[in-house]
């Protein structure tokens, strides 16, 4: 099994004016792979101290990615440095070197000698392309360790990862393929998630296991490898079915649908149409749900009730509750609930109100959100939570919150 590092080269990554998101692309792609990155390391554009990193991952990892430090100045030495460290020359690569020269002849401009540095790779290497730059990729095998070099920019690196690198990983294990399975996860964090399956974690081996929390939900990919898809599948089917068993309250989902695209299908199925009355959040709900085809069929529409002049005359909020409890309460969530649902003649209708910040308001923190459900013919339910982070982030954790809690309520309708 490979087990993999990155050392992101470049003194610009440690003065902070650029972001490593060259290791971050790495390793998700290398996630859904199944090969494993143990290990990110940043070295600045200096020889030595690049090698003694090199020296480092060689002890730990037999997959030793670098990126940067492949272009024409003086202070591009990576691959200097590893063919140093390693005991292998330097040498040009015509068809690299050929499209170099054709480059510059296509602009009409002179090229300068220091380019013709792109095109020399370590001996014995193999090259991928770059479809966007000039300085190639490179893989080079010595005593059981694969290193690969990359170029720094992203707008090269990216490309070149998934039309060359992905390929060449592939290959190394012949015989085999990858296949991955995602499970979306709401209303439940990270670490807590993390908590109930550690032991699966801790143990993983084929098929792995990789958390991954993004725009307020969780997602768990599963990645086996094996010799056919109906091999790998029946790798995961234990795995995903004990995580199912434990995490089943949040798991609403597999592979890419969100869950506004779950909650329409379901409203779809069981023929209900649904309604919004949004404060804080500010139509988000609303557009998540029609950016779907057919959510027409549902989604009647929705009352952007803002401040507390439309929560009264339009939804008829008394000001009696918006002077005693305020706009942000859990006695206002269920009355714009209810008067939303009367107002479009919907079956379900769902209200958010609270606090996204910057400042508190009405002597209440940040974060805090109520979000109500009114059904016909059942008592209308409010939920309180309490969110972190900026502004945007908890305007969109509040409209995922509300479809959460919708998506609770109708798969109580299926059982």
């Amino acid at each position: 099994m490979l087990k993999g590092e990155v050392i992101a080269v470049g003194t610009e990554l440690l003065l902070g004016q650029i972001a490593n998101t060259n290791a971050q692309y790495i390793s998700q792609k290398m996630a859904e792979l199944g090969v494993p990155i143990y290990y990110h390391v940043t070295v600045g554009d200096n020889g030595e101290r690049l090698k003694e990193v090199i020296k480092q991952a060689q002890t730990r990892s037999n997959l030793i990615i670098l990126t940067g430090g492949l272009g024409p100045t003086q202070d591009d030495l990576t691959k200097e440095s590893a063919a140093e460290l390693l005991n292998l020359r330097i040498v040009l690569d015509e068809p690299s070197f050929a499209k170099i020269i054709s480059f510059f002849e296509q602009r009409k401009t002179t090229m300068t000698e220091n380019n013709k540095k792109q095109a020399m790779v370590i001996e014995g290497s193999e090259i991928f392309p770059n479809d966007h730059g000039l300085a190639p990729g490179i893989a080079v095998q010595k005593e059981g360790i694969h290193y690969i070099f990359l170029p720094g920019p992203p707008s090269e690196m990216r490309p070149m990862v998934d039309r060359y690198f992905v390929p060449w990983i592939k290959k190394q294990y012949q015989g085999h393929i990858f296949y991955s399975k995602v499970m979306r996860f709401m209303g439940i964090g990270e670490s807590a998630l993390e908590e109930r399956i550690v032991d699966l974690i801790e143990k993983q081996e084929n098929p792995t296991i990789a958390p991954l929390a993004k725009d307020g939900e969780v997602t768990i990919r599963l990645t086996a490898h094996a010799s056919t898809e109906n091999e790998a599948l029946s790798i995961i089917e234990p795995v995903e079915n004990e995580i199912h068993h434990r995490l089943k309250n949040h798991h609403y989902a597999n592979g890419e649908e969100g869950i506004e695209e779950v909650v329409f299908h379901l409203l779809d199925r069981l023929q209900l149409t649904l309604s919004a009355a949004e404060s804080c959040t500010g139509g988000l709900l609303g557009r998540q749900l029609t950016r779907i085809s057919g959510s027409s069929k549902v989604y009647k529409g929705g009352v952007i009730c803002y401040n507390n002049e439309i929560k009264h005359h339009i939804l008829h909020v008394p000001i009696e509750i918006l002077d005693s409890k305020g706009a942000v309460s859990m006695e206002t969530a269920e009355i714009l609930a209810n008067e939303n649902r009367k107002l479009f003649n919907t079956d379900l209708s769902v209200s958010i109100t609270g606090i996204a910040g910057p400042d508190p308001v009405e002597n209440k923190p940040v974060g805090l959100v109520y979000i109500g459900i009114s059904e016909k013919g059942k008592n209308t339910v409010v939920k309180e939570i309490h969110l972190s982070g900026s502004r945007t982030f908890i305007q969109l954790r509040a409209a995922k919150y509300a479809y959460y809690y919708l998506w609770e309520r109708l798969k109580e309708r299926l059982t």
